[in-house]
């Protein structure tokens, strides 16, 4: 180990001897062995980052944050956005954005400390100080686990999940818009073969996205609206090496940690590096491992263009929250296998809000659905129905979400909205995009053919690459022994889950209500921004209370609230109903009744008032489409009675002044996204 990555004494602390311990494990003993860069390395270094970040359509003068593990791949990306900063900040040095006196203006670097480990929170400080002496701003966050540690066989998942939704919160609070990740390309040549021994398609063969949208897990109130929220997570180390990691920090003398769980056989990324780290030596196998990648991500880049071009074209989304698939305009026997799979993708995570490719099965029953013209079936799939449009002669297809889907996520992906007043969302993204998305259109235009356009499978890619001479027969049989080594320990994995019994107990807990109360906001199934206004002004039909502004004829629960559900077929026929009661007014000369007149002429208004609000609401749910209208919110009290179904202005007193507006929390197509 060179002397200048061996850090100083530290006496006090074991945790520090073995993050010690850490800097000259067998791990980086490539990075020991080679020389240390010399300055004009470490400069084409430095001009290939600024050019990765050109293409990502971003510039100094924008506010970045950096995800900081402590690891040589995110010092070596500390090293290299702080240098960028520095070079644009030159000759303009009073022109600072606030920054702490000797940190580099608008850089953040973000430690995420998961609390797994009793040691993390001492190595997290010890990471965050390490970045400050880079002359970067840094800060630590601590992750929270309400329902307890994650179990093990999802714990890295768990724990990704969770950083970069914490990542995510200090880039809003902060007004930032960019977060940098270290992923390099050996990160994708595992990634890589871990979906190849999946037997994934070319459009996950393509990896990680250069460029891609992060959204808050829920919408916020910046004090006059609410916004979608999101920032652009940035990749711009993905043709950087992991020894090119090791390099930047032995040139720049900072000092790295290594993680020994990175040695630990059990988990199937480990295994993978280690077999493709045996690989590297041998002949062209590592470049053209890479070539490979880099054929898979123009494929993506060319069907995710295409895609975006004839969701346009195609689709109409609706108010009331479905979608519309126009069949003669999409003409599905015309457009390519991948392209078709991928829009439809889109348009399923659209409606259900719930962001999974759709894989295998479920893809090619799409295809030869969405092919069959006119469709006269319906189908469920992916948390969505798919029917014919009424009086479309099977021309148009309705995507809308499934009652099932409906049932057992309604509670989990709805949530109350906080009226804490938030910065509004930062503009420059939609110019960031606007730039790469002109640079990546450019760029596929220039592309004279693309590879995998006709590749279904993960064999047909590898033979197709053969073809192509992208790769050559030595690569194509050690992946094909890649591939089938992981797939056979993938099976047995998951054959050895199925006999462990406690996994197979399958419990039913008790089903939750979402309620709200006058004043609130609540985000129903992700789709759906419910407000229950408070009115300063009492209505002349109403008795109010006092404080909560309700009139006594609403019927809501005892401690006024409401809950919230989908719609039910029943739904529709109480309006109905509702049209032909009789009014109160031809009862109020009942001998039983007890009310004053007072009371009965306020009684009769109310009648009156649920009667036109039930004929009009129903005049506009006869516009939409029997299957549609069961995802629309409706509010009910505890005994079940409906009191009002904002999406078509149903309600049963004119002081329940409840709105519902159609505001996905991720828009069409997952945002913008760049493989480039």
């Amino acid at each position: 180990m060179l002397p200048l990555l061996v850090p100083p004494p530290l006496r006090s602390s074991p945790l520090r001897r073995l993050l010690l311990c850490r800097c000259c494990s067998s791990s980086s003993a490539s990075a020991s062995a080679s020389p240390v860069p010399s300055s004009s390395a470490l400069a084409q270094y430095h001009r290939f980052f600024a050019h990765r970040m050109a293409l990502a359509g971003v510039h100094p003068h924008h506010r970045v944050a950096v995800g900081v593990s402590g690891g040589p791949d995110s010092m070596a990306l500390c090293v290299l956005a702080a240098a960028w900063k520095r070079k644009a900040g030159e000759g303009r040095k009073d022109e600072g954005d606030g920054a702490s006196p000797g940190f580099v203006d608008g850089l953040l670097g973000v430690v995420v400390d998961h609390g797994l480990r009793t040691e993390s929170a001492e190595e997290s400080q010890l990471v965050r100080d390490r970045v400050r002496g880079m002359g970067v701003m840094c800060e630590i966050t601590t992750c929270e686990w309400p329902n307890g540690r994650p179990k093990q066989g999802h714990l890295q998942e768990a724990a990704r999940e969770m950083r970069y939704q914490k990542l995510l919160d200090i880039c809003i609070k902060q007004q930032i818009a960019i977060l940098l990740i270290a992923h390099h390309s050996d990160d994708q040549a595992e990634l890589f073969v871990l979906r190849l021994s999946r037997n994934s398609g070319v459009l996950g063969l393509a990896g990680t996205a250069f460029v891609s949208q992060l959204f808050a897990s829920n919408l916020k109130y910046d004090g006059d609206n609410f916004r979608r929220y999101g920032i652009l997570l940035v990749r711009p180390m993905l043709e950087f090496s992991k020894d090119d990691m090791y390099k930047i920090c032995q040139g720049s003398n900072h000092l790295w940690v290594e993680d020994p769980t990175n040695n630990s056989m059990l988990y199937v990324r480990n295994r993978i590096r280690a077999s493709l780290r045996s690989l590297s030596s041998e002949g062209t196998f590592q470049s053209e491992l890479h070539k490979l990648i880099y054929a898979c991500r123009l494929t993506r880049s060319c069907i995710d263009n295409a895609c975006s071009t004839i969701l346009k074209q195609s689709l109409t989304v609706m108010e009331h929250g479905y979608a519309v698939i126009d069949l003669e305009k999409l003409d599905p026997h015309n457009v390519d296998d991948l392209c078709l799979s991928q829009y439809l993708a889109y348009v399923l995570q659209f409606v259900s809000q719930r962001h999974r490719p759709l894989r295998g099965r479920s893809a090619r029953l799409l295809m030869d659905y969405i092919r069959t013209i006119p469709c006269k079936v319906a189908l469920t799939v992916a948390g969505c129905y798919l029917s014919a449009v009424p009086r479309s002669k099977g021309t148009k297809v309705l995507v809308c979400c499934s009652v099932d889907f409906m049932e057992s996520s309604s509670v989990d992906m709805s949530y109350k909205c906080s009226y804490v007043k938030q910065l509004p969302p930062v503009p420059e993204i939609d110019q960031i995009v606007l730039e790469a998305r002109l640079y990546s259109e450019q760029f596929l235009q220039k592309c004279p053919s693309i590879p995998f356009l006709n590749s279904k499978f993960s064999t047909d890619v590898l033979n197709k690459a053969k073809d192509l001479k992208i790769i050559d027969d030595f690569t194509l049989e050690k992946l094909n022994y890649l591939q089938t080594d992981e797939h056979q320990k993938f099976i047995t994995t998951k054959e050895d889950k199925h006999k462990q019994p406690y996994l197979e107990k399958t419990s039913f807990p008790y089903l939750k209500v979402l309620n709200l109360w006058p004043g609130e906001t609540c985000h129903f199934m992700s789709r759906f921004l419910i407000t229950w206004r408070t009115s300063e002004v009492v209505n002349r039909i109403c008795l109010h209370d006092s404080q909560k502004q309700i009139c006594q004829y609403c019927m809501v629960n005892q401690d006024g609230s409401l809950a919230v559900r989908h719609m039910f077929d029943t739904d529709w026929l109480f309006l109905a109903v509702v049209c032909k009661i009789h009014l109160a007014e031809e009862n109020k000369n009942d001998s039983n009744a007890s009310c004053s007149k007072l009371e009965d002429d306020k009684l009769m208004q109310h009648s009156r008032y649920l009667q036109l609000s039930a004929h009009k609401s129903l005049e506009i749910l006869r516009s939409i489409p029997a299957p549609a209208r069961r995802m629309l919110p409706v509010l009910t009290n505890s005994q079940g009675d409906i009191l009002s179904i904002p999406s078509i202005g149903f309600r049963c007193c004119p002081s329940l002044l409840i709105e519902a507006v159609f505001s996905p929390r991720v828009p069409l197509g997952g945002g913008y996204t760049s493989y480039l």
